[in-house]
């Protein structure tokens, strides 16, 4: 009776070994197998690269309402806290679109990368200096340091204000491209004055930093969605970018109606903003799908560094 009761237990340990080591097996092919299907989905899937910036809300609200699913397409956002981080995204075929600037893009185009302009964006630039600087107009900005991203709009804005100001000495560019990053080296005292997008400009004047320029009374509207060229040749792709921009219109439609503090809780995940710095924003427009203006494409294109 022992010894059958030994057998027994015995048969069940080893019944009990292969069977855990047969369940492991198995979810490790269903793992692989997930992986696979996860990776062919994300091939499939329109790709964007975005920064977490007010100009990005049209497309950050249609994956939080799940338009796009409901439209049929999966589109699916690589968050950036750089614009460097996205043009290595689509320089790499990593993504299909961007959100960006006509400067950076233009850039990307002279290095072999052609680009489909699908929309110009609202988005715009102040000029914050830091408010122990005592920099109250930017020709003091002499001997100073401003943060900004090379080869970008912050950098082509910061030439024009130094160029209309003609400080004494000096204006230090830093490149700073994380935008989050920068916001903090203003409020901790560690920049003099910097260019920043919405809503970080917001944030910024919200403790009492002055603003020493407007790109929107500049008369220069750079932001842009751009598409890789050869990442549209197919015919499902195309479908996918003008049911895309379909949803793109209908989101900016629903964000002229509403306004953009209806969506508070986007613009936070999205762009890290707080309620404090949502409550506080300005009023935006939003257009639809529109090529940029030709004008704003000529500057960039003849801006070069």
């Amino acid at each position: 009776m022992t010894k059958f009761c030994v057998l027994i237990s015995a048969f069940s340990f080893l019944t009990i070994f292969f069977s855990c080591g047969q369940s492991y097996r198995e979810k490790e092919q269903i793992s692989r197998a997930q992986r696979i299907e996860m990776a062919r989905a994300d091939s499939a899937a329109l790709k964007i690269a975005t920064v977490p910036t007010m100009d990005c809300l049209p497309i950050f609200l249609a994956i939080e309402d799940s338009a796009f699913i409901r439209a049929g397409i999966d589109v699916r956002v690589r968050r950036c806290n750089a614009q460097l981080d996205g043009d290595t995204l689509i320089a790499g075929g990593h993504v299909e679109g961007i959100v960006t600037d006509l400067f950076r893009a233009e850039r990307l185009q002279r290095q072999g990368i052609p680009l489909q302009y699908v929309a110009a964006t609202n988005a715009y630039w102040l000029l914050v200096a830091n408010k122990k600087s005592r920099v109250n107009e930017i020709k003091q900005l002499s001997d100073k340091m401003i943060a900004m991203t090379r080869f970008s709009a912050t950098d082509y804005l910061a030439d024009l204000a130094i160029d209309s100001a003609k400080p004494k000495n000096d204006v230090f560019r830093i490149q700073i491209n994380d935008v989050h990053t920068r916001l903090k080296m203003l409020l901790n005292n560690e920049m003099d004055a910097m260019l920043l997008p919405e809503p970080q400009a917001t944030t910024a004047t919200l403790y009492k930093n002055p603003v020493l320029m407007d790109s929107r009374l500049k008369d220069i509207r750079p932001g842009v969605i751009a598409f890789r060229v050869s990442s549209l040749k197919s015919k499902e792709r195309r479908k996918q970018l003008n049911v895309f921009v379909r949803v793109y219109n209908q989101m900016c439609d629903s964000l002229n109606q509403r306004g953009v503090k209806a969506y508070s809780s986007v613009i936070t995940k999205y762009t890290g903003a707080d309620a404090r710095t949502v409550a506080a924003l300005p009023s935006f427009h939003y257009q639809h799908a529109t090529s940029p203006r030709q004008r704003d494409i000529s500057i960039a294109r003849r801006w070069k560094k």
